[in-house]
């Protein structure tokens, strides 16, 4: 088969479509078919070097995949079978034409949406449903802040949280990019190049502030995030994009009572992987089959550009997710 792979890191002209050898599905694997890859933010990162893949994971680039099983490793395949339509959960290995997937961390396409744009769930879906509402608990009527919020991951929250009766304030750093939110249902919208979030943020919310956070920036943000917290609020920082060291005001952590976690899911056991899925199977994919939650993409690519893929992500030049198809 053919794959991308990263012969030596650098710039997105290390992502090179190559002969590798077919995977083969393990005990408790399928084997997909892969229809269509999506491009991540982690996927920069192990382009660039910074982010090995787990133990036993494919040392391809994607995080999430979507096609057709065309074979199960011994013992079954967990209730998948030779010719289902699924979209993937992954540690690695998307940008390819095949990839090997424990079973727990397979979803069937969802009812009305084709193969190739049910590429653009898995990750992000599972993501936000983890963070927001397994590990920070958002309830109808409480104030959700999503940082980036026409990423892929972005555009993701702002439906999630809608669709369960919260408020929703982005931050983005165009006109146009907060449009697409306010489109998706954002209510308050935060331009960060010309704007102080946590100003805007406790004038919409007379004075009281965010009762979750989701966080992409990392330490750029974090004094500012805790300022911006409601009383018993919640920030879960998922990304790193404005640094890995910040100081932490542990006076007003305490006094609004917050809490902070961080948390990525690539390296997450396969046990707790399974959990999420089957939880975002449970309670996202009905608002998906219903029309009330959409993937929202903005472009496909062939996978043998994924280095112009690449460059869209890096340049910020994009709303929702950019998809690879082989």
């Amino acid at each position: 088969m053919r794959a991308i792979t990263v012969p030596e890191p650098g710039g997105p002209e290390a992502l090179v479509w190559a002969e590798v050898p077919d995977p083969e599905p393990a005990e408790g694997e399928v084997l997909v078919e892969v229809a269509a890859s999506a491009v991540n933010r982690a996927d920069v990162l192990q382009r660039q070097g910074f982010y090995e893949p787990p133990p036993g994971a494919s040392p391809y680039p994607g995080l999430e995949c979507s096609g057709r099983v065309v074979a199960v490793g011994p013992g079954g395949g967990g209730g998948w079978a030779v010719g289902d339509e699924v979209c993937a959960l992954l540690s690695g290995g998307g940008y390819a034409e095949k990839v090997a997937v424990p079973s727990g961390q397979v979803l069937p396409v969802p009812a009305g949406m084709d193969v190739v744009t049910a590429a653009a769930l898995p990750e992000v879906v599972s993501t936000v449903w983890s963070n927001v509402f397994m590990i920070s608990h958002l309830r109808p009527g409480e104030t959700l802040l999503v940082h980036g919020g026409s990423s892929g991951i972005g555009t993701m929250a702002i439906q999630l949280a809608k669709a369960v009766g919260a408020t929703v304030a982005v931050t983005a750093g165009s006109e146009q990019k907060l449009a697409a939110c306010a489109e998706l249902g954002a209510d308050v919208l935060i331009n960060y190049r010309e704007q102080d979030f946590v100003t805007e943020l406790r004038a919409a919310t007379g004075g009281a502030g965010a009762d979750v956070i989701l966080d992409i920036v990392g330490a750029k943000y974090l004094d500012a995030n805790v300022r911006a917290l409601a009383i018993n609020g919640r920030l879960a920082i998922i990304g790193l994009q404005g640094g890995v060291k910040g100081e932490l005001n542990l006076s007003t952590l305490l006094g609004k009572r917050g809490a902070v976690t961080a948390t990525s899911l690539r390296g997450r056991p396969l046990a707790e992987k399974a959990s999420i899925v089957a939880a975002v199977r449970e309670h996202v994919w009905p608002l998906i089959e219903s029309g009330r939650v959409r993937a929202v993409v903005d472009r496909t690519l062939p996978m043998h550009q994924a280095a112009e893929a690449h460059r869209v992500i890096e340049g910020s030049a994009h709303v929702g997710k950019v998809l690879l198809t082989p």
